[in-house]
């Protein structure tokens, strides 16, 4: 599968998948049809880009796979899906595959659990407060309350959370290539200001000739145009233009025979035109630039033709938007140099952000190095009290030795006679006569 399959396969995108799999007629008694346990494989698809991306595909996977589910399916709509109707439908999916939702619901709950734990203790290592709304919205795609089985409310969070989440997909595609255009220009002026008038001055000449060169390429076709889709059929498909026919192209082009362009199938329509804008090997062309542009392309077609918004397009759509004023557009597009990304402004709150990011850091490493050598410290005195102990120890040792071996040798001396009172006493020891008083 690819990555628009994989990115519509929940909520609307959801929705439009599951009309593609419905749209090859599929001659199977579903009276008699029961699922198999070999059948239960780990599916293969192309990631969303979702932190749940593995559940996602997979409970998809296992739903496709019943009988009944994929009946409800085919006769499901938008709405339906979007007011949770749908998902009460899995109350009648077969037992084996409930099981095995069971089984992804516990595995999704253990990987969570696992991976706020670690969030939690990297904040706390590090000093920071730790934000719990935040981490709960990990769970925002399932039913935490309920760790153990896979119920109606787990299909309908699933649905909303993905729905939601890949509408903000490619915003963030955006955002993220923004930031990387600016952190270009940044490095571009760090590396200007290090360096002398000389040298200043012939890479400014430099990069103005790289510009120039990027600039200088042939015309780029409005994309989904008739100009762009017939030079397309013509240097792709190797047929004459004077016979073109949209209902032929969308069915050569409609790589998986479904009925729908996915995003990756658009996607593919536009190599023609950014191929002559981009080229790996020349040093003024940007490939990131050229998947930032492709990207722009497939979103300006999908608005124009998309008209359910389901990000797939379907033969009736594509028919309709070839007899549309725009399809005949003339004008060139207008590329990603032609269109400045940011202001000088954004440009400056952004630099101000990387100079704050960076005194953080230093500041931290300082702090880490004080910390460091406050713990050498410790550690010498523990080093210390750890040779005076040894040798307290070893001094006790010694006089215990020592003790031991006087009272040997004092065992092996003869041993001195004392005198008993049946030896008679020294004259001047006899017994005196004590006068006692009142006797005469």
């Amino acid at each position: 599968m690819v990555r628009g399959k994989a990115l519509a396969r929940c909520g609307l995108v959801l929705l439009s998948l599951w009309l593609c799999i419905q749209s090859v007629p599929i001659s199977v008694d579903k009276t008699k049809e029961k699922p198999q346990q070999e059948e239960l494989d780990p599916p293969e698809s192309a990631e969303t880009g979702l932190h749940y991306d593995r559940y996602l595909r997979e409970v998809i996977e296992y739903l496709e796979k019943d009988p009944h589910f994929k009946e409800k399916l085919k006769n499901a709509n938008i709405d339906d899906i979007k007011q949770g109707k749908l998902s009460k439908e899995l109350d009648f999916v077969h037992r084996n595959f409930r099981t095995k939702l069971d089984e992804l619901k516990r595995e999704e709950m253990g990987r969570l659990r696992m991976l706020l734990k670690a969030k939690n203790d990297f904040k706390e290592g590090n000093g920071r407060t730790v934000d719990h709304q935040a981490l709960l919205k990990q769970f925002e795609h399932l039913n935490h309350m309920n760790p153990d089985t896979f119920e109606v409310e787990d299909l309908d969070r699933l649905i909303k959370s993905a729905t939601k989440d890949l509408e903000n997909f490619d915003k963030d595609r955006h955002d993220e290539f923004k930031r990387y255009e600016m952190m270009k220009e940044h490095e571009r002026r760090e590396r200007l200001r290090r360096m002398n008038e000389e040298e200043r001055k012939k890479e400014e000449q430099h990069y103005e000739e790289m510009k120039k060169k990027h600039a200088d390429h042939p015309k780029v076709n409005h994309p989904g145009s008739e100009d762009q889709l017939k030079e397309v059929w013509q240097e792709a498909d190797g047929l004459d233009p004077e016979y073109f026919d949209p209902k032929t192209f969308f069915k050569m082009h409609d790589t998986n025979g479904d009925g729908f362009f996915d995003e990756t199938e658009l996607e593919a329509l536009f190599t023609k035109e950014l191929e002559k804008v981009y080229n790996p090997q020349n040093e003024e062309d940007d490939m990131v630039e050229m998947e930032e542009e492709r990207l722009r392309m497939r979103e300006h077609v999908m608005n124009e033709v998309d008209t359910n918004k389901d990000r797939l397009v379907s033969l009736s759509e594509f028919m309709a938007a070839t007899k549309k004023e725009e399809f005949h557009e003339k004008d060139e597009w207008e590329t990603l140099d032609q269109n400045p990304l940011y202001t000088e402004e954004e440009l400056r709150e952004y630099e101000r952000h990387l100079a704050n990011a960076e005194n953080d850091i230093n500041q931290k490493s300082v702090e880490l190095q004080r910390q460091k050598e406050e713990l050498e410290r410790k550690q010498s005195e523990l080093n210390a009290q750890r040779m005076g102990l040894q040798q307290a120890v070893e001094e006790m040792e010694r006089l215990k030795a020592q003790n031991t071996k006087a009272e040997v040798k004092h065992e092996g001396e003869p041993a001195h006679v004392v005198p008993g009172n049946t030896q008679p006493l020294p004259p001047t020891h006899q017994q005196q006569d004590v006068p006692v008083p009142g006797h005469s």
